[in-house]
């Protein structure tokens, strides 16, 4: 998978090839990355990529042709890729969304930057528009390395355990799951008994069960998006089967006679 960057501030990327997922990823060809700077397309000795925005206002708006020549670069250079531009207007990111960035072959990210880019080009040149929350960031970079990591990371080969990426948050529409590791107890708080047990249906049992409480606390409009009354495994989990009904109506149960107002589910 290929990922072109353009930005005007380069060296930021810079970290994403010296550790972690990425860098691992990187290295081993799994990933490739390159990054293109705008100014190293204006004409000029200025290299000017920014100008004061028609009819006035704060700020300044970056110009049409030096990212539109950086653009064009980066796609003759990664024809099959897209250009996806990072915004604070664009489609929120969720993990569906960066489940299908990481099936493609190649994106080319556009870092903005002041007000935002000149809006010819976002019609002319832009094939998606990118947000990773409702906030406004200085600018385009770091969404852009959350998407890479994002992706980057459900690639095969990226991570050390082949299912990691898919037993995370949000991969079956659930949370994850507690984990614990050693010591058994820490300030008298002891890991739960049926890891230590050895039975790998009742772990597994206890983990989904863990899964669909945290959400229910944490998360409930995940649950309202899921439909109780179709049987399907949790591994697909765009619904919950009748286990999964009674696990999370158990974990309530078991919360309710500690604190009543815990609330319920729908029966």
């Amino acid at each position: 998978m290929r990922f072109d960057v353009i930005t005007l501030f380069p060296e930021q990327f810079r970290i994403l090839s010296r550790e972690g997922v990425v860098a691992r990823a990187l290295s081993r060809g799994i990933a490739e990355l390159r990054l293109w700077n705008p100014r190293d397309f204006a004409p000029g000795p200025h290299r000017r990529v920014d100008d004061r925005p028609y009819g006035g206002g704060p700020g300044m708006v970056m110009l049409f042709e030096p990212l539109a020549a950086a653009i064009a670069a980066a796609r003759a250079a990664s024809p099959k890729s897209q250009v996806a531009y990072l915004s604070p207007q664009g489609t929120r990111l969720d993990q569906d969304a960066i489940n299908d960035i990481a099936a493609k072959p190649g994106w080319i990210l556009l870092a903005g930057r002041y007000e935002g880019i000149d809006e010819r080009l976002l019609e002319r040149c832009i094939d998606q528009e990118w947000s990773i929350g409702d906030y406004v960031l200085s600018g385009g970079e770091l969404p852009a390395m959350v998407v890479m990591d994002a992706a980057i990371r459900l690639l095969p080969g990226a991570l050390g355990h082949e299912r990691s990426a898919y037993e995370d948050s949000h991969m079956s529409g659930l949370l994850d799951c507690p984990h614990f590791s050693r010591p058994e107890e820490i300030d008298g708080l002891r890991v739960p008994k049926v890891l230590l047990s050895g039975d790998h249906g009742a772990i597994a049992r206890w983990r989904r069960q863990q899964a669909l409480g945290r959400t229910w606390l944490k998360r409930p409009d995940l649950l309202a998006k899921m439909t109780l009354d179709q049987a399907t495994t949790l591994d697909q989990a765009t619904t919950l089967d009748q286990e999964a009904r009674q696990l999370l109506r158990d974990f309530i149960q078991a919360r309710q006679s500690v604190a009543p107002d815990s609330g319920e589910i729908d029966q």
